[in-house]
């Protein structure tokens, strides 16, 4: 399962966010530049996320984007779902129409399990746990040198 390139772009900016001081505000373009993505579309996935009640996004002078209080606790499972919707769970690997246990494709009984492990996998992963493990230095959020800016 390979995600949307918005699913992706929301993730790494979900972790930036959670990566900053509590409240902290910062604008689309500040995160946009430390990951190396576009920051219009950047734009339209913050707000998406800000509809999904995961961030705080206000205008004017000290305005940006903050996590809410609780969206740490938010997990990948979650937001991959926000942004690419329940079709990630139900949709056929080989784009099928109808593909159920009833009428499988042909790859039907050997993504089944293994798409159920990963959406297991993705609901037990938190963006606090992501964030903590990135601001350890265990995984980077971007691609270098760009990374090593935000810190």
């Amino acid at each position: 399962m390979i995600f949307s390139r918005t699913s992706q772009y929301a993730i790494q900016a979900l972790i930036y966010l959670a990566t900053q001081p509590s409240g902290k505000r910062v604008l689309n373009r500040e995160i946009a530049q430390s990951l190396g993505v576009p920051s219009p579309y950047l734009a339209k996935i913050l707000q998406g996320l800000s509809r999904g009640k995961l961030l705080h996004s206000s205008r004017g002078r000290s305005g940006g984007f903050s996590l809410r209080a609780d969206a740490g606790k938010t997990s990948l499972l979650d937001v991959v779902l926000l942004t690419e919707g329940a079709r990630m769970d139900r949709e056929c690997l080989l784009g099928l129409k109808v593909c159920q246990d009833e009428t499988a494709c042909p790859l039907h009984r050997k993504w089944k399990p293994v798409k159920k492990e990963i959406l297991a996998s993705l609901g037990s992963v938190t963006l606090t746990s992501l964030a903590k493990a990135v601001q350890s230095g265990q995984y980077r959020l971007a691609d270098l040198p760009l990374a090593l800016s935000w810190r």
